[in-house]
C-alpha cells in the first residue's frame, strides 16, 4: 500500500512542481525588473477587479448590453500584471522572458515579427479554459510584458480585445482565435 501511494505521490509532486516553476519563473521575470527605473509597472489584484465589477454593476443602466458584457467579462479576471520598458533592448528581453517559459504549458496564439520588433501571444489552457494570456512584446527600444490571469475562453478574448484599450489588446483583435 505504501509503495502504491508513494507511486502515485511521485509524479503528482512532479506535475506541481512544474507548475510552481512555471509561475515563479514569469514572476521572477517581473521581479527583476520591477525595481528597474526604466520600467513601469502595474499590478491589479484580484480584489481591486471584483471593486471594478462591483463599480460597473452599480453604475450600470439596465439594459446596457456592453456594460452587462464588461461586467461578466471583469468577474472573469483574477489579475493583471504589465511590465513596460522605454530605452531598453526590448528584442534582448523578449528572447529572455520567452526563454523562461515552459512551450508545453503555453499554446502560441500569435506570433508577428516584423521590422526590429516581435510580439507574441500565448494562453495556458486548464480543462479547456483559458487560465492566462501572456502577451510578450520587444522593439529595438521598448518592451511589454502583460500576464492576464482568470478563467476564460475564447470568446471572452475576442471580447476583451474589442472593448478594452490593454497593451496588445488591438493586434491580438486582428487576429481573432474562435
Amino acid at each position: 500500500m505504501t509503495k502504491k501511494f508513494i507511486a502515485l505521490l511521485g509524479p503528482l509532486m512532479l506535475v506541481l512542481g512544474g507548475l510552481q516553476a512555471q509561475e515563479s519563473a514569469i514572476e521572477k521575470f517581473y521581479s527583476k525588473y520591477v525595481e528597474d527605473e526604466r520600467f513601469s509597472r502595474v499590478f491589479i489584484s484580484p480584489k481591486m477587479m471584483q471593486m471594478a465589477g462591483g463599480f460597473l454593476n452599480s453604475n450600470s443602466v439596465e439594459g446596457d448590453e456592453d456594460a452587462d458584457d464588461m461586467l461578466t467579462l471583469i468577474s472573469k479576471v483574477k489579475g493583471i500584471r504589465i511590465l513596460s520598458g522605454e530605452q531598453v533592448n526590448g528584442l534582448n528581453m523578449f528572447e529572455e522572458a520567452i526563454g523562461l517559459l515552459n512551450r508545453n504549458q503555453y499554446e502560441e496564439l500569435m506570433d508577428i515579427k516584423d521590422k526590429g520588433s516581435s510580439l507574441k501571444f500565448m494562453v495556458r489552457e486548464e480543462a479547456g479554459r483559458i487560465k492566462e494570456l501572456l502577451m510578450v512584446s520587444g522593439t529595438k527600444e521598448e518592451f511589454t510584458l502583460m500576464s492576464m490571469l482568470g478563467d476564460f475562453t475564447y470568446k471572452d478574448l475576442n471580447m476583451l480585445a474589442e472593448k478594452t484599450n490593454l497593451p496588445g489588446m488591438k493586434e491580438y483583435g486582428q487576429g481573432n482565435k474562435e
